[in-house]
């Protein structure tokens, strides 16, 4: 099945990839909406993960928002895996023309991956919500900068909030476009680590108008009856072996 696949790299120069949490759960970032998340967000705030990371909630508890946000999204010591790593690998091939993440984790980009749409945004960034100024990830995570848990910029005391799409916000427009118009004109679409049941992020799937659909996954999709190739195991083993033969 991997000789399949190698097969199908091995033939196009046009390759999109779209991924999910279960990319990042092989670099020991936990999936927030699996079981253990929801319990651990229910035992500890009593409330379910989506509405922790509310836009409506970051408004009324902003505090409360930032404890849960440092505690259960932020992973500084993740580094890439196997797939990160073979999908930046196929770009420095010229075959691989975007990665489109639903991750917010940046580690396709800390891979050496160059063209990547990351549709939920990144904890990476943050700006001041009054002034704009910017500031990286060790800025919002140092107690020295924040009032309790929330970070307050340095220029004017506003609250610095995270270039991350909370539940009830909009997608970045130039996210979007990007990868919609990388997936039309895809040749080949992989889709990996992701149940695509979150939208409207799964429904990209949808403008794919190419040769091939693969999906990796560990747990059968609602779309594996469309996919030319579906694969049921780890992302990085899968990817890693397939990019290491072409």
């Amino acid at each position: 099945m991997y000789e399949e696949l190698t097969e199908i790299l091995r033939n196009s120069n046009n390759i999109v990839f779209f991924g999910g949490a279960g990319v990042s759960t092989e670099s020991k970032i936990p999936d927030f909406r699996s079981e253990e998340g929801l319990y651990n967000a229910q035992q500890s705030y009593g409330m379910s993960p989506e509405q922790m990371i509310s836009h409506s909630f970051f408004m009324r508890d902003t505090e409360t928002f930032f404890d849960y946000y440092k505690n259960n999204m932020i992973y500084q010591a993740a580094e890439p895996n196997d797939a990160h790593k073979a999908l930046a690998k196929l770009e420095e091939m010229g075959r691989l023309k975007a990665v489109v993440t639903q991750n917010i984790d940046g580690l396709h980009q800390k891979a050496g991956s160059k063209t990547v749409y990351e549709l939920h945004g990144s904890v990476l960034r943050n700006n001041c919500m009054d002034c704009g100024s910017f500031y990286d990830l060790d800025y919002v995570m140092d107690p020295e900068h924040c009032d309790g848990h929330i970070p307050k910029c340095e220029k004017c005391g506003g609250i610095v909030k995270p270039d991350v799409v909370l539940y009830e916000e909009a997608l970045d427009e130039a996210q979007i476009s990007g990868a919609v118009d990388a997936i039309r004109a895809a040749d080949v679409l992989i889709i990996g680590g992701t149940s695509l049941v979150v939208y409207p992020a799964a429904g990209f799937v949808n403008y794919f108008r190419g040769n091939k659909l693969v999906l990796i996954n560990k747990s059968s999709t609602s779309f594996d009856g469309r996919a030319d190739l579906v694969i049921n195991d780890s992302i990085g083993k899968v990817l890693g072996e397939a990019v290491a033969n072409i």
